[in-house]
């Protein structure tokens, strides 16, 4: 039951971060800093920003697992969600055309999300780093009496 809590309290940790601190850098940036000239593929720094971003949501994660489950088997098993998910959100962006999607001036953060083409590079790499990220944030393993009682 702890493993189980433990992976997706880490999960749901990870999303938030994700939705709030790229709601946040959105909001930062706005659209011409966020995205190309006349364009949905994202900006150079878009992309660094959001690996940077993923990252430590990842740690988070892992760390929250961790902490919540005390067992290294919860943070494989939500290390290897977060990569197979990954891929597959990653699966879009494989045949997507930047020059196909032209994009008339600022757009809303819904219709941002909803249009952004990733870099293939960025979409394949965004789920190793979670992998990795959510390995590295659960190394650390609680002592039993640290442990959240469920």
């Amino acid at each position: 039951m702890k493993n189980a809590a433990g992976v997706i309290v880490g999960y749901l940790a990870m999303v938030v971060i994700v939705m709030v601190s790229f709601s946040a850098l959105y909001r930062v940036l706005g659209t011409e800093g966020s995205f190309q000239a006349g364009s949905y593929a994202v900006s150079s720094i878009w992309a660094v920003a959001s690996l940077v971003l993923s990252l430590i949501a990842a740690l988070v994660g892992g760390f929250v697992c961790a902490k919540i489950a005390g067992a290294r088997s919860a943070v494989t098993t939500l290390a290897a969600l977060v990569l197979v998910l990954g891929v597959l959100f990653a699966i879009p962006s494989f045949g997507a055309d930047p020059a196909a999607a032209a994009r008339m001036g600022a757009v809303d953060g819904l219709q941002a999300m909803q249009n952004a083409i990733t870099p293939v590079w960025i979409a394949i790499l965004t789920p190793i780093l979670g992998a990795i990220g959510v390995m590295v944030g659960g190394r650390t393993q609680p002592r039993p009496d640290e442990i959240l009682p469920l």
